[in-house]
């Protein structure tokens, strides 16, 4: 049985802030039915951008879901909407601001509905503040949020960070929300709105340079790949723009470890890196004697040495190098499945693993591909009662 069976979602996400959310209930076992415009869907189908089949980020994130579309922009379709609610324990919407308000889907009228509806949301700024209409995506969170500031060499721009944790760090703040409304819920009978605003979202990931702030008072500094020669990326063959180990030696012991590995175990007592400002004041020749070493492996290869010798090291994989990574592998977290457009493709997993629950990964669901069965199984209605629907323009029943 999996941790999350029997609690029914009604998602109404797009992009990527609420798809991470609804997803990673839908791998702890939740039934999550996506909620989407016929024709196009979520926008990150890529429908609305002419792609033909779905897109390759869809697919990463909508997995174990089922589609159903429904034309929210016409009374019949509201209603039969706001029918269906009734059958659900959680709704989650990140549309822009308004756009909720403008079709009447607020939190009073669905508890009007359904008294304990878990009601989330997911938006930019939050509802209230003087940004609370402002729209917002991943990196303009993550600009908001201070994570630009910090990320980037001392002397040099801003620049933009590689992951979105800006919408995934907060779909999986909301999962977990609601995960402990859930938990609320079978306690006290009652649900609740749970709000979530992706720039706090983000600070949370931000804690631990806001932590040297001297508590609001001054700004982190930008450090690049840092000044400290036992915390750095040193270069390996074949010299490829990713070839490059990245040590994190965080004591004397690994220190030691380090010039072992390297060839240099006398480095330490060399008066020119005798102390961390030393070392820092001297890095260049520091540094030297290090890629001595390193430029003679392969990235793979200078990570194995450092690790075995109980050094924190690692080789900087290449995105598509996590699908062919060996220890990956080993772990079964990566996934075949078959998708009915892109054919058999590859997956990550769920990264959290649970002795008593297990929920295999399923593709992600082609446009309005389960309208029919979900609505027909909520309401009540027969196929063909849900294809008048479909040839009234009311849903978006897939052929």
């Amino acid at each position: 049985m999996a941790a999350l069976s029997g609690m029914r979602i009604l998602d109404m996400t797009q992009w990527e802030a609420g798809t991470c959310c609804t997803q990673s209930l839908a791998w702890l076992g939740a039934e999550v039915v996506k909620i989407e415009q016929p024709e196009v869907g979520d926008p990150g189908r890529g429908r609305a951008r002419g792609a033909p089949i779905d897109t390759e980020y869809f697919v990463a994130w909508n997995s174990n879901k089922r589609s159903v579309t429904i034309d929210l922009s016409r009374p019949e379709g509201r209603a039969l909407l706001l029918e269906m609610v009734p059958h659900y324990d959680v709704f989650v919407e990140n549309y822009g601001p308004g756009v909720v308000e403008k079709l009447d889907m607020g939190y009073d009228v669905m508890r009007e509905i359904k008294p304990d509806i878990i009601y989330a949301r997911i938006k930019g700024f939050g509802t209230s503040g003087p940004h609370a209409d402002f729209k917002c995506m991943d990196m303009v969170a993550q600009a908001a949020a201070g994570a630009f500031s910090i990320t980037g060499e001392r002397d040099g721009p801003p620049m933009r960070p590689g992951p979105t944790m800006g919408d995934a760090g907060t779909g999986m703040q909301a999962a977990l929300a609601i995960t402990a409304a859930w938990a609320q819920k079978q306690r006290t009978g009652e649900g609740q709105v749970i709000e979530l605003s992706m720039q706090e979202a983000m600070t949370y990931y931000m804690r631990t340079a806001i932590s040297r702030t001297e508590f609001g008072n001054v700004p982190t500094q930008r450090d690049g790949n840092g000044t400290n020669p036992f915390v750095s990326l040193y270069p390996c063959k074949p010299f490829g723009p990713n070839d490059f180990v990245f040590i994190m030696a965080v004591n004397p012991r690994m220190w030691r470890a380090v010039l072992e590995v390297i060839g240099e175990p006398d480095l330490l007592d060399d008066e020119r890196f005798s102390t961390l400002a030393k070392r820092i004041e001297n890095r260049a020749a520091f540094a030297a004697k290090v890629e001595a070493w390193s430029t003679q492996l392969t990235k793979r290869e200078a990570a194995e040495m450092l690790a075995r010798a109980g050094v924190c090291a690692s080789p900087v994989n290449e995105t598509h190098e996590l699908f062919t990574d060996p220890h990956l592998l080993s772990r079964d977290f990566v996934h075949e499945v078959h998708h009915a457009e892109h054919g058999d493709v590859r997956l990550l997993g769920w990264p959290a693993r649970m002795s008593g629950s297990s929920v295999p990964i399923e593709p992600a669901p082609l446009l309005g591909e389960h309208t029919v069965d979900v609505i027909a199984g909520d309401l009540g209605l027969s196929a063909d009662e849900v294809r008048r629907l479909d040839a009234d323009g009311v849903v978006g029943d897939r052929h």
